[in-house]
């Protein structure tokens, strides 16, 4: 299956999920995702602002700054086709939704990427290797092959999202684990490391 398929598939299979299921796999999801080591330690945290299909990050969100953690979220440039890091203080005001449903900050104060401790980031689907698919942009490709970023990657999903394959090319960047509503999986990303090292 190519990477085309898989995206249909994928967005059917997110697309039929019922309003309550999807509510009560993101909250385990969510609990599973603040339990993590790479969490509770991290004091700045880079993650998406959900669309409405995807796992709710709000309740993550929320966890994070009552434990006094700084939140980033990605602010869009659709021209230059690449993603800020912004500060964000509420989830309620500072947001634009002109493109795709996706609120994206009008504000916010950028974050320098080395000051990131984690990076929390949606596909449509993963496997079980930490590639991911993402929705066609490249933005998280383009993101993380940023040398500055050296924070661990994770992966944001439900388990219907998490397929056994998924095609990649040189310039797809996959994750170091995988948080979703039943497991987490950590993979081995020495290889990474090792050529960001040459």
């Amino acid at each position: 299956m190519d990477k085309k398929q898989l995206r249909v598939r994928l967005q059917k299979c997110l697309l039929e999920m019922r309003v309550d299921e999807r509510s009560e796999k993101s909250q385990k999801a969510c609990r599973n995702l603040v339990s993590t080591s790479q969490f509770q330690g991290a004091s700045t945290v880079m993650i998406y602002l959900s669309l409405p299909h995807e796992v709710d990050t709000s309740e993550v969100i929320l966890y994070a700054w009552q434990h006094g953690k700084t939140v980033v979220v990605p602010k869009i440039s659709w021209h230059q086709r690449r993603m800020i890091p912004v500060q964000i203080n509420s989830l309620e005001t500072g947001f634009s939704t002109e493109v795709a449903d996706l609120r994206n900050p009008i504000t916010g104060i950028p974050m320098p990427m080395e000051e990131i401790d984690l990076v929390v980031a949606p596909a449509l689907g993963f496997d079980r290797n930490g590639n991911r698919l993402g929705r066609g942009g490249a933005f998280y490709d383009r993101f993380f092959a940023n040398e500055q970023l050296n924070a661990p990657r994770c992966g944001f999903a439900f388990a219907e999202q998490v397929v056994d394959s998924i095609p990649v090319i040189e310039l797809d960047e996959p994750v170091d684990f995988l948080v979703t509503d039943k497991e987490i999986l950590y993979f081995n990303s020495d290889k990474r490391h090792r050529e960001q090292g040459e």
